[in-house]
């Protein structure tokens, strides 16, 4: 089984596709880590590594065919980033897109990056303005378009561990037939 985590910076993908592959013992293969990993090498923040990306095409092309070349060797994975789930569509059994109050992420990302919740906002902002220009004229994906996801979560009110076990409790809802 693969399950393709997506949603917007702050909106806890990552932090829950971890607990998920955890719970359920699956391998978690991570687009934001790729990514990450790539801005580090290359001695810059995230930020910056979104404005090259905005001009060279190459760096999510690569982070993003490795997610498919990757989801397409694997039996049973977690994969998470921005667009896994629209990427994986086809390959994944189930796609799951997370979301919270902008508020919410900024206060989330401010915390994890050590950054004021205005820089957060400020850098979210920017981040979520290039990923929209950048993955429609890349792929041509709207990534306001949910239709294609078979579970939609706020996290806001939801600790990590409750947002994973919703997850796997729908799965296993959806594979054993049982209706709402």
């Amino acid at each position: 089984m693969l399950i393709a985590i997506s949603g917007p910076p702050g909106s806890g993908k990552t932090s829950v596709a971890r607990k998920v592959a955890e719970l359920s013992g699956m391998e978690l293969v991570s687009g934001g880590m790729i990514f990450r990993e790539m801005a580090k090498e290359k001695g810059i923040s995230v930020i910056e590594l979104n404005q090259i990306a905005e001009k060279d095409k190459n760096i999510d092309y690569y982070v993003d065919n490795t997610l498919v070349k990757m989801a397409k060797l694997k039996d049973n994975a977690v994969f998470e980033s921005h667009l896994a789930g629209w990427l994986l569509r086809g390959v994944a059994s189930y796609a799951v897109y997370l979301n919270a109050p902008i508020d919410v992420r900024s206060k989330r990302v401010a915390d994890r990056d050590n950054i004021s919740p205005i820089q957060a906002l400020r850098e979210i902002a920017k981040r979520e303005l290039s990923h929209y220009v950048r993955f429609w004229e890349l792929y041509g994906i709207d990534i306001t378009d949910l239709s294609g996801f078979d579970l939609i979560i706020s996290t806001e009110k939801l600790n990590i561990l409750k947002v994973a076990e919703i997850i796997l409790s729908a799965i296993k809802s959806l594979n054993t037939g049982e209706q709402f």
